[in-house]
């Protein structure tokens, strides 16, 4: 079972559209079923999550979590390449690479008796639709476990925190005028750019925390503008910023409502996460990958937004750990075919070691850590 091989197959499916998510979910399904594992699928529209078991019953549970969508790409972007150690393609690195280790990991824990391994599979953790999302629905039917593993890219690092994430439809409105006349009108995309220049520069975007040097603010999208010889009346734009734990969404809202030429047509606020780098289960994964790699595998922050919060909110203790790599949404992603094998190993041992520091009490009624307690 090469996890390098099932990463490249992974990558030939363009999963930044419907009918490539539908496809890929096809062939994960049939890979893990032609392996003895049963698989569920769940329709959300037109799209399908995926979930598996392997192991007991009861007992200490698991959860191996991942996404196979992407962001659109260049045609070329989803034939494999190799360079070296280099794998690379359209989600090599977020999240293809983990998510194939993790499907490796599941047919390597396939026959133990001693924990349970759920995985779950979602197909809109890269969605612009942020109203709903599967992980949620998955987790509000009961798909969790006593601990998460989103396998986005980590670099073998444990992910113990990640920034929350701000989206704003912001739209700037300005007065029409012929294009040949521009002094007679109000640009309403050159008054966004000046509005997006504003937001970029509030105070707020030079804190700093114990794990992120910065937020970020990011003009993900401009539109305005109808006629190329008018002077455009009215622009929209899109603005994700991605803020420190520590700091409060509502009240960057508010402070950005406050600035001249702003109308806030639509917001949206997911959570940071957050688990304590003590916790005995991070304690254990980071032991475990280690042991596989050059220095340790210590605790970080992660810049992107993360699923984890889905669990994290059920009360579920979840980190982001993945394999290494780079480029992630850009024109050269790749993952480390090495650390691939890495990743999946430490997924392994990770999961054989944690009947044996957390069992089950004799009553069955909960988990114990041999350490030091649970956290």
């Amino acid at each position: 079972m090469d996890e390098r091989v099932l990463t490249e197959r992974l990558i030939t499916y363009d999963t930044s559209n419907a009918e490539g998510l539908r496809a890929c979910a096809g062939f994960i399904k049939g890979w893990l079923e032609a392996r003895d594992i049963a698989v569920e699928d769940h329709q959300y529209g037109d799209l399908f999550a995926l979930t598996a078991e392997v192991g007991p019953k009861s007992g200490p549970t698991l959860v191996f979590h991942g996404h196979y969508d992407v962001v659109p790409a260049r045609p070329e972007q989803f034939t494999p390449r190799i360079q070296g150690d280099r794998l690379e393609g359209r989600g090599s690195y977020d999240m293809k690479g983990g998510l194939a280790a993790m499907m490796c990991a599941m047919h390597d824990l396939r026959d133990q008796q001693d924990v349970r391994i759920r995985f779950v599979a979602v197909p809109d953790e890269e969605s612009e639709e942020i109203d709903q999302r599967t992980s949620d629905l998955l987790v509000k039917a009961g798909y969790v476990g006593d601990f998460a593993i989103t396998g986005e890219p980590t670099n073998l690092h444990v992910g113990v925190q990640a920034k929350g994430v701000l989206a704003l439809r912001i739209m700037v409105f300005g007065t029409s005028a012929h294009g040949s006349t521009p002094w007679l009108g109000d640009n309403a995309v050159l008054k966004a750019i000046d509005v997006f220049r504003r937001i970029e520069s509030m105070p707020f975007t030079l804190e700093s925390s114990e794990l992120f040097d910065r937020p970020s603010v990011n003009l993900g999208r401009i539109v305005g503008g109808d006629a190329p010889n008018k002077v455009p009346e009215e622009c929209a734009m899109d603005v994700d910023i991605r803020y420190l734990p520590e700091q409060d969404p509502g009240e960057l809202l508010a402070q950005i409502r406050a600035l001249p030429d702003v109308h806030v047509a639509r917001s949206f606020i997911w959570p940071p996460a957050r688990v304590s780098p003590r916790n005995p289960y991070v304690v254990a994964l980071c032991q475990a990958a280690s042991r596989l790699t050059d220095g340790e595998s210590m605790s970080v922050g992660r810049d992107g937004a993360s699923d984890a919060v889905a669990f994290q909110k059920a009360g579920v203790p979840a980190v982001e750990f993945g394999p290494t790599g780079s480029g992630h949404h850009g024109p050269d992603e790749w993952v480390s075919i090495d650390s691939l094998a890495r990743y999946r190993r430490a997924l392994v041992d990770f999961a054989r070691d944690v009947p044996v520091r957390f069992p089950v009490d004799s009553d069955g009624d909960g988990l114990r850590a041999v350490e030091g307690g649970l956290a």
